[in-house]
């Protein structure tokens, strides 16, 4: 019997596949359980065209990351902060604080743990650093600290 998989079943296979399996595998546990259905041929049918729509959303998505790409990597990012004479930060510039500042700035909402920030920002000047923003996109972005005026 061929069933199409709603989930994954160790040592069966993976969600959206179809298998054939044994008639009594099928009726008395996959199917029973909520973990398959019959592969009838409409809901092959149905199957294929959910893929197609997730191969154009997951499309879409791409192209929308290579968008915000280009606009991080042409804008620096300005960060304002308290600093002392010698241009030493009281504290240090966050990933959190550069999230904040990319959607304030250039409207693009950006998670901070996507920011790789390889050495902590502790002193006034500016610092290049990478944001993935999917997993085939990663955009190398600037980032200024300036000295808060008061």
């Amino acid at each position: 019997m061929e069933v199409i998989l709603l989930k994954d079943v160790k040592g069966t296979g993976k969600k959206g596949e179809v298998k054939k399996v044994s008639d009594g595998y099928a009726r008395n546990f996959l199917i029973k359980k909520g973990f398959a259905e019959e592969a009838t041929s409409s809901a092959k049918k149905e199957l294929t065209m959910k893929k197609k729509a997730q191969k154009r959303e997951e499309q879409e998505i791409l192209e929308e990351a290579k968008k915000e790409k280009e606009t991080l990597e042409e804008n620096a990012i300005e960060i304002h902060e308290k600093a002392a004479e010698d241009g030493r930060l009281f504290g240090s510039v966050t990933t959190k604080q550069i999230a904040k500042a990319i959607e304030k700035q250039l409207g693009i909402k950006v998670d901070k743990r996507k920011i790789n920030q390889t050495m902590p920002m502790r002193s006034l000047g500016s610092q290049k650093m990478d944001v993935k923003l999917h997993r085939d996109v990663t955009a190398e972005i600037t980032v200024r600290v300036l000295a808060k005026d008061e």
